[in-house]
Parts: structure tokens; sequence; C-alpha cells
């Protein structure tokens, strides 16, 4: 028999397992299983599920959640298994354009099959990607098609690889992550409540996963743009994907692959993408809800001294914090918070800027951060982005217009790739920083008053957002709070549809959209999942 309790201790009772199977044994005595358990002779064994804190009401416990297993194994009880794949015989070949964690996933996926997975990535592998990265804060090179957001990995291997996702009906969360420690993630990941793999750590996993899939017999392509879909009408009425037309980065040569059907796995910044899908089938695009903003950073003690309630602890490390609230009938909160981090320069191109945030495994810099958005809505897009993407020949394409905007005012009101920025006090009472605190991003900063160049729908949302957010967290607004602009790629502005049933794209035959740059996915969980469900319906 298998049951399900959570035991509450202090942070200095985890590691004491008197005090943990005492804890177990009376919380057993309270349910139906006392019984069970008393005829088998008291015997039972227990899987450790989540740990959590809990720093509510003014004191640190933390909730412990097991399994219990009463007369049987835990081992031989274990729902979730890891798959077993086989070798691809070649019969049947995918396509897969992104090798972020909806396009690996979905490799791994097919190869439960046997179907070949080729793989095509516009950016580097990672060794080379980290170098490519190094250029941003050093000498202000951009490389549009290796950086933060390109390349081997997606985007979340050089920002955090943070686990946690609340789309806990899209997938199996728990085999994502098994997955994940297979090929080298901390066994910390399958009990944390919000488990992070870290950095410094994610580019050994991905490249793991790499050689898994090239031992299986499937192919990798770096430097490998996708640039055209390549179709042909077989009588009905869309248009059918025979594969992909791409160009080498590095020598500019172009090269036609085909397959059975395509994975569109690209991230939330290959806007390059949606202009492609928009000349095949503009119908195959939509508007979707968005968000904007910037990037808060605060000391790392003064964070945690407002989680903890003043009663810091070695033993629980950096404090986690998720905020959301209303203002004007739209959403402001946070997203992609980095406790013990660092803010990141993410920009995919040369004439903007783009800020992101990012933790190494141990989480324990002098600096917590996260981005604190606006939701943007296709009706709140200014007019002159809709007159331009309607010219254009696709109207939803605005909100990608409107969001470039955005990253080239942030470049103008920057210098090259160091970022405008403001304390938060001076945001509020709108004048420009006389200086700066210090901050984790390398890449310089430049004291600019947000308020003159930030949209007002968006500015106005955040001022009172904040406020706000300081009723529940007393002392979020303060000197030392920094804002740094801007905060553009939590999701992506467009949506390539597809059916409900099958995945395939409802405006292209044997395309099928997956993760977060095809709009069903945010973060890298949720992104895997889908591109473990897109895979397992083609």
């Amino acid at each position: 028999m298998k049951t399900q309790i959570t035991i509450t201790v202090l942070p200095d009772e985890e590691q004491n397992p008197k005090i943990i199977n005492s804890k177990i044994t009376a919380e057993i005595k309270k349910s139906p299983a006392a019984k069970e358990l008393a005829e088998k002779g008291g015997k039972f064994e227990s899987l450790f599920v989540k740990k959590s804190i809990d720093a509510r009401h003014g004191q640190v416990k933390l909730h412990l959640r097991y399994n219990v297993f009463i007369g049987e194994s835990a081992e031989a009880a274990a729902e979730d298994k890891l798959p077993e794949w086989k070798h691809a015989d070649g019969k049947k070949s995918v396509i897969i354009v992104g090798s972020g964690p909806a396009g690996l996933f979905a490799a791994l996926k097919l190869l439960e099959k046997g179907i070949k997975p080729v793989i095509l990535e516009r950016g580097e592998e990672t060794s080379q990607r980290k170098r490519d990265i190094a250029q941003i804060s050093t000498k202000d090179n951009v490389n549009p098609d290796s950086n933060y957001c390109f390349g081997e990995g997606g985007a979340g291997t050089f920002s955090d690889g943070k686990l946690y996702t609340r789309s806990n009906k899209r997938g199996n969360i728990n085999q994502i992550l098994m997955i994940f420690n297979y090929f080298g993630a901390d066994k910390k990941i399958l009990t944390d409540a919000h488990p992070h793999i870290g950095t410094d750590r994610l580019p050994q996993v991905i490249n793991n996963m790499r050689e898994k899939i090239l031992e299986l017999g499937g192919e990798f392509h770096f430097n490998t743009r996708v640039t055209e879909l390549i179709t042909e009408n077989d009588g009905g009425a869309k248009a059918v994907v025979k594969g992909v037309r791409a160009q080498n980065t590095k020598s500019g040569q172009t090269a036609d692959f085909c397959a059975d059907a395509v994975i569109l796995a690209t991230g939330h910044s290959a806007g390059d993408i949606y202009q492609m899908i928009a000349k095949a089938a503009p119908s195959a695009l939509e508007a979707k809800t968005f968000a904007v903003g910037v990037r808060v950073e605060h000391p790392r003690v003064l964070i945690d001294a407002i989680q903890y309630h003043g009663k810091l602890d070695a033993n629980l490390g950096a404090a986690e914090y998720r905020v959301t609230t209303q203002v004007d009938e739209r959403g402001v909160y946070s997203f992609c918070m980095c406790p013990g981090g660092f803010v990141v320069p993410s920009a995919s191109g040369p004439d903007e800027i783009v800020v992101n945030g990012m933790s190494a495994a141990a989480r324990n810099s002098k600096w917590s951060n996260a981005a604190i958005v606006v939701e943007v809505r296709p009706e709140d897009i200014p007019q002159k982005f809709k007159e331009q993407a309607k010219k254009a020949g696709c109207p939803d394409l605005a909100g990608l217009y409107f969001r470039t905007e955005l990253e080239k005012l942030a470049f103008k009101n920057g210098k090259g790739q160091a970022a405008p920025a403001q304390r938060l006090s001076d945001f509020l009472d709108n004048k420009k920083s006389e200086d700066l605190p210090p901050s984790s991003y390398t890449a310089g900063l430049v004291s600019s008053n947000l308020n003159t160049w930030i949209p007002h729908f968006i500015a106005d949302r955040l001022a009172k957002g904040f406020r706000q957010i300081n009723k529940n967290m007393k002392g979020f607004i303060c000197p030392d709070a920094l804002m740094i602009a801007m905060e553009t790629r939590t999701s992506t502005p467009v949506r390539i549809v597809r059916d409900k049933e099958t995945f395939e794209c409802t405006a292209l035959k044997n395309l099928y959209p997956c993760g977060e740059g095809s709009g069903y996915s945010g973060g890298i969980v949720s992104s895997a999942m889908d591109g473990v469900a897109a895979a397992g319906k083609l």
C-alpha cells in the first residue's frame, strides 16, 4: 500500500533521521493506513518526494513530503521510470529546428520509436557559445546567431536552468526531471519544490543529451539557420511541408534538408522564423498576450531578510519570491526570479539591449534579481506597429515589432551593451539617479530616467505595481533596489497555430510547432513537455 504524507520540521531538524521517522510514524497513525501498518508489524519504507520552505508568520519551517510504502518496497513501487530509447533505423526521419529543451526532448521521444531526429541549430555548441557570450560583456560584440538566446541547449542553458513549472497537466514533470538527472543534473532536482540545475552545470547536461542522441543515430547541424520552408501542393487546401532550406552561418552556403515531418522548436527570440511563417502561410500566426518590463536587482541579504523575517540561516540558502498583482486591468508580476544570481545581457542583435537573470548552482552571489513585468495584450500595441504589421502582410506581427522597438530604445538610452538603469526609489520619484548602486551586470550601466522613454502604459503600471508589492514585502522599495531595462523575452508575442488534437500546424501540413517560440510553453520543463507531446502526436 502507498500513501503520501507531509511533515513539518524546523531547519535544524531536517537532517535528524530520528525526528523525521518519528514525525512520519505519527502522521501515518492519523490516517486509515494506521490499521494496515499495525497488521504489517509497523514496517514501512518512505521515499522523499518534495521539500518547500515556509517563511510565513515569522517562523521559518520546512514542509517535507514523502511517499510511504506499507508492506512493499519503495523502489519496486516507483511509478515513473526512464524511457527506453532505440537506435534510429533511418527508415523515417524528422527535422527538428532548434536544440532547446523542446527540440532535445522531442528528439529523445522520437528515439523511443527508433525515428531519426535531424536537429538544426543556428547557434554554436556550448563550448564556443560560452566564448561568444563572454564577448557580449567584454567587447560589446553580440553574435546574432550565438548568444544567451541562440545556441545549443536554448535560452535556458546560460540563464539559470530553472526547472520549476506550474504546468502539471501538460505532461509528466517527474519523468522530465528524471531524464535531466540521468544526464547529469543533481539528484536534488527530483525533490526540491523549486528545482534548478544552475548555469554552471546545465551546459554539461546538454552535452550529455547530445552525445546520447548521436550515439542512437541522430544528427546535429550547428551554425545552421533555417531560412525557408520547402513545401509542395498535394491538391489539398494546405501546403505540405517536405523539409527546410537552411544557411550555414559560417560559410553562407545554403542546403536543403528533407524528412517525413518538421518539428519547429525555435525559442521566443527567433523573430525571423515568424517572418518565414508569415511568408509561407500568414493564417498560421495569431497575436497573443506577452509581457515586458525590467529586471529588478537587490542585495541578496535584503531579500533574504524580507523573506525569512530577519532570521538569516545559511542552511536555508538564498531566498526566493514570487509576486503578482493587478494594475489597471493588467497583470504585473515577477518572472524568472534568480536568488543569489546575476543579471546578464541577452540581446540577440547588435543594436538592442535585452536583460535576463541567471544563477549558478550554489546561488551564492551577493545579489538577487527578478523580472517585474506588465501584461501586454494585442489591443495594447500602439497603432503605428499595427500599421507596420499590416503593411508587411501579417497584422499578427504587431507585437513583435513593438517588442523590437522597446529593445532598440533600451540600446539608444544605454551605451553598447551597458544597459539603462535607475534606482527604484528614483523611478517612483520620476528623477534620474545621480549614481547607481553596485550591480552584478558586468556589461555596465548607464543612469537613465526610465519614465522618459518606456511607454507610459507600461511605466505607470510598473510604478503602481511596485507600491503594491512593497505592501507585502516591506523594504522591497529602497535606494539599493536597482531597475535595469529592458526585460522583453519572457514569452513570445506571436503563436504558431496548431490543431489541439494532432499538434499539426493548422495552415501547413507536416509542420509541428512546439515550445516557447511557438507560443505553447514558458520555461525549460514546460518546453520539454511540449516537445515530448508534439513528437508523441507526430
